[in-house]
């Protein structure tokens, strides 16, 4: 989404926590795991709005973004780890290096996209030594230097020591850090042939690989399409101006950007994948578009290829996620079974 149409919304910075509580139960009650709070100079902090509520919850967990340099590893751990006393360790970490140099530097980030991977490097190595909780943490890096590192509030979970740490991105860099510090190396869409290609040497050592995209899911495959289509129309005279989309894409230096606004110049990837919505909804846009078997089936087989985690999206968000959690979420549940139960001879 470009800065000169977030400048024109109103109020985006401002938590409506009512709203976001019941957003947050409701996806409790579909069977929703996890919600990404993602990072913006237009949105709330994604750490405090967690903490919000996540108080406000008891099961859903929470997807943080978070880019490293803007504040100290020692401080951003004793954050997470209070957080995580807090509601019992209910997150993960998305680890984002930021898609607009422009923004950056308005956080006092001056960094080239590579450097700014090689700084979070450095900064996850850290904060994981502090999460091994094995004595003072002392560091001299080119980007971060620790004398005598000690955080007293420990961190909380039933399940791990340290949160599940999520690298956003689709460049060398970002799966280069996936595989040395995070746990999962979590990419845009693509379809699932070209999503196969690529995420082979990250999978080979066992880091997982997951996939950020948006779904429109109905009953048929036809109001699925109508759908899509009346999302992409209805945004269409806003964002109908390709200049201006060549502008963003020219200024941003991230390769999921790019690449995803490339794909888009092909409207659909697959019978189920749809790039329809990229210019007008940003690069996670890109979408699975389909009846509820289609997207059950589509979702199935990229985890056949190797993905195993998926941060999901939709219009509104509500319904969409509440259709997904009674509809399609179920068929997939009931196709892995399927395909885990031996067929008798």
């Amino acid at each position: 989404m470009s800065r000169a149409h977030q400048n024109s919304l109103s109020d985006t910075g401002r938590p409506d926590l009512d709203a976001q509580i019941a957003f947050a139960r409701a996806a409790e009650d579909h069977g929703i795991d996890s919600l990404l709070i993602d990072f913006g100079w237009s949105k709330p902090d994604p750490i405090l709005l967690a903490t919000a509520i996540g108080m406000a919850t008891s099961k859903v967990g929470f997807i943080i973004a978070h880019r490293s340099g803007l504040t100290s590893p020692t401080a951003f751990v004793q954050q997470i780890n209070t957080l995580s006393t807090l509601i019992n360790g209910r997150f993960a970490l998305n680890i984002v290096a930021g898609h607009s140099p422009a923004e950056q530097r308005s956080y006092g980030d001056m960094l080239p996209h590579d450097e700014r991977y090689e700084r979070t490097e450095e900064f996850l190595a850290l904060c994981r030594a502090f999460w091994k909780n094995d004595g003072e943490v002392n560091f001299a890096g080119r980007y971060y230097c620790i004398e005598h590192g000690r955080v007293n509030t420990p961190f909380q979970s039933p399940t791990r020591t340290f949160p599940e740490l999520l690298i956003a991105g689709q460049s060398a860099a970002a799966q280069r850090l996936s595989v040395s510090q995070g746990t999962c190396w979590m990419r845009l869409a693509d379809t699932p042939a070209r999503v196969a290609a690529e995420i082979g040497a990250v999978a080979d050592t066992g880091t997982e690989v997951g996939l950020r995209c948006a779904i429109v899911a109905r009953p048929s495959h036809e109001e699925a399409v109508n759908a899509a289509q009346a999302i992409a129309a209805a945004a269409g005279t806003v964002f109908d101006d390709r200049r201006k989309e060549r502008e963003f894409v020219a200024h941003t230096d991230s390769v999921s950007f790019k690449t995803v606004h490339q794909l888009a110049e092909t409207e659909w990837l697959t019978p189920c994948v749809w790039t329809g919505a990229v210019r007008s909804h940003g690069a996670a846009a890109i979408a699975l578009v389909g009846s509820v078997q289609e997207i059950s089936s589509t979702l199935l087989e990229f985890g056949r290829v190797g993905v195993s985690q998926f941060i999901l999206s939709g219009w509104p968000n509500l319904d969409e996620m509440q259709f997904f959690g009674r509809h399609v979420l179920p068929m997939v549940r009931e196709q892995e079974h399927a395909q885990l139960v031996p067929v008798p001879a």
